[in-house]
């Protein structure tokens, strides 16, 4: 598995770097119009083509690769950084009223996938890419709870756990101390699958007009602009369905790869 997680971080790498230089450089204004240059085929001119309304694919793309990045990332810190937490306390405290009432509530953001929340905070906030994060890190929460809870649970049975219960440490000591430097690697391998998750996500609230908004690109909403135009322009809507596919499956990828490197039980089956 090596060899996927070689090929992921490769891919994911593209993306990254892609998204590092659209910060700083362009090959072009993605905010500029040139309708003369309008659904211009891949040239050395413009490497990807050009889109209906002349802008530089490739430009696109890379501030595309920005925003997707920016959405996703800022989401899995809202999901680790309060689901982690929550996972913990409801492990300390397994059993308990708190235990219910925490996955209870996980259970309740659950029934409402991210497009339903985005829609509802949305209908109150309106579409931007703000919202999108917020309703992305919203559904990541319980994702991240009840993977912290599991593999927290799994600890407390433990002897040295019991041996710092017997030395006066506190649940919540114990959880900071023993608990989370222990199960790291579970959260660093479920933060990159939710990561690629986050970056699908995030295409398609922008393809239903609920992301990032004009002018700022992104890759969802370039495919929504662009499937009107498939039989007369395929690369328009070709290259950034490409972006979203390759950067996902590389980010799974290194998920994977990141699992059985850092799963010492995967790595004495091997």
């Amino acid at each position: 598995m090596r060899g996927g997680l070689a090929l992921g971080a490769a891919l994911a790498s593209v993306a990254l770097l892609a998204a590092a230089v659209s910060a700083v450089w362009t090959p072009y204004d993605v905010t500029a119009l040139a309708i003369a240059e309008k659904l211009r085929e891949p040239s050395a001119a413009h490497l990807l083509g050009t889109d209906h309304f002349g802008r530089d694919i490739l430009s696109m793309l890379m501030v595309g690769a920005r925003t997707s990045i920016a959405v996703a990332l800022v989401a899995v810190g809202i999901g680790m950084g309060v689901g982690v937490p929550l996972g913990l306390l409801a492990a300390a405290r397994r059993g308990g009223w708190l235990d219910e009432v925490i996955m209870r509530g996980n259970d309740l953001v659950f029934a409402f996938p991210s497009l339903v929340i985005a829609i509802l905070i949305t209908a109150v906030f309106g579409p931007s890419a703000v919202n999108a994060i917020l309703a992305i890190g919203i559904f990541n929460i319980p994702v991240f709870a009840r993977v912290t809870r599991g593999g927290a649970l799994s600890l407390w049975t433990l002897d040295y756990i019991r041996a710092a219960q017997v030395a006066g440490k506190g649940r919540a000591l114990i959880s900071v101390e023993h608990i989370l430097p222990n199960i790291l690697n579970l959260l660093i391998v479920q933060g990159t699958i939710q990561f690629s998750l986050g970056i699908l996500a995030e295409a398609g609230l922008s393809y239903v007009g609920l992301g990032a908004q004009p002018p700022t690109p992104s890759w969802g909403r370039m495919l929504a602009e662009a499937q009107t135009m498939v039989t007369l322009a395929p690369h328009v809507a070709i290259f950034p369905g490409l972006a979203i596919v390759l950067t996902v499956v590389g980010l799974n990828l290194m998920g994977d790869g990141l699992r059985d490197l850092l799963d010492p039980r995967l790595r004495r089956a091997r």
